[in-house]
């Protein structure tokens, strides 16, 4: 094989080797996974997001079916709102209950839906009204301890 066939090849793999880590990396980051099919829009109101980050998946039964698109401070009623795209192929009850978990002990932060009983359905632009914030894991260790010290106190009382 000739030299100039040897560098034509390494170039080959090289190329797509680069091309393979592109791909890579889009798939970690969630952008390879813009949707190009119909959407709508809906918002969510909570007292507190944690972690939450634009791009999250918006979850229903595991199946993603939506992504957070913007996340704003309603700064006189002190709350965050969140706004998210819809795959136009799903549509939601009234009565959904719009909550923020964890993806494991310690992951990424997603809103999932839990899916009310109301024949009645969301339409692009509606507020889902029944929402429930992230938990956020220092403030539970703090209550934790705060109620221990109390338990103990008291029966250093008695």
């Amino acid at each position: 094989m000739s030299r100039s066939a040897l560098d034509l090849w390494v170039g080959f793999f090289v190329a797509l080797g680069l091309a393979a880590i592109l791909f890579l990396a889009l798939k970690v980051g969630n952008l390879s996974s813009a949707n190009a099919g119909e959407t709508y829009a809906l918002q969510a109101k909570f007292d507190n997001i944690g972690g939450l980050k634009v791009r999250s998946a918006v979850k229903s039964a595991g199946v993603v079916v939506g992504r957070v698109t913007k996340i704003d401070f309603d700064s006189s009623a002190y709350v965050a709102v969140v706004s998210m795209q819809m795959d136009a192929r799903y549509k939601f009850p009234r009565d959904t209950f719009a909550t923020i978990n964890t993806s494991g002990l310690l992951g990424d932060q997603f809103i999932g839906f839990d899916v009310g009983g109301d024949t009645e359905m969301l339409s692009p632009g509606d507020v889902i009204k029944k929402t429930q914030s992230a938990v956020v894991l220092e403030k539970l260790i703090s209550q934790f301890m705060f109620n221990q010290a109390s338990d103990t106190k008291d029966k250093d009382k008695k």
